[in-house]
């Protein structure tokens, strides 16, 4: 960490003191070690999906972001997000639905990181 500076400004709030051995524990089931709960944690959002070849490839990126993470010193957790492939939806009542899921995918990385 630059400075000694603690980056760890919102993983501080659920990794550490007694209260958080719950959230600790769940941390721990998807890979975390004691070190990782002295690193910030980041979030790395995916839109990763068989439904359109324009994601397909998207979780070969976020691994690649992940590992980019972890070498500067953070504790990266890959999630997903929905995806709605305008190219497959056109032509039908589909459509109606495609702009409408930019708000939903805003929303759902917003409420991920919030949560977690």
């Amino acid at each position: 960490m630059a400075d000694n500076q603690d980056l760890r400004i919102r993983s501080i709030v659920i990794s550490e003191g007694v209260n958080r051995v719950p959230n600790r524990a769940m941390l721990r089931a998807v890979g975390f070690n004691d070190d990782d709960f002295k690193k910030p944690m980041i979030g790395v959002a995916s839109t990763w999906s068989e439904v359109t070849p324009c994601n397909m490839h998207i979780d070969h990126l976020a691994r690649e972001a992940k590992k980019g993470v972890q070498a500067h010193g953070g504790a990266p957790l890959i999630f997903n997000t929905i995806t709605v492939s305008d190219g497959i939806s056109m032509g039908h009542e589909g459509m109606l639905f495609s702009l409408p899921s930019r708000e939903v995918i805003a929303d759902s990385i917003e409420i991920v990181t919030q949560a977690e």
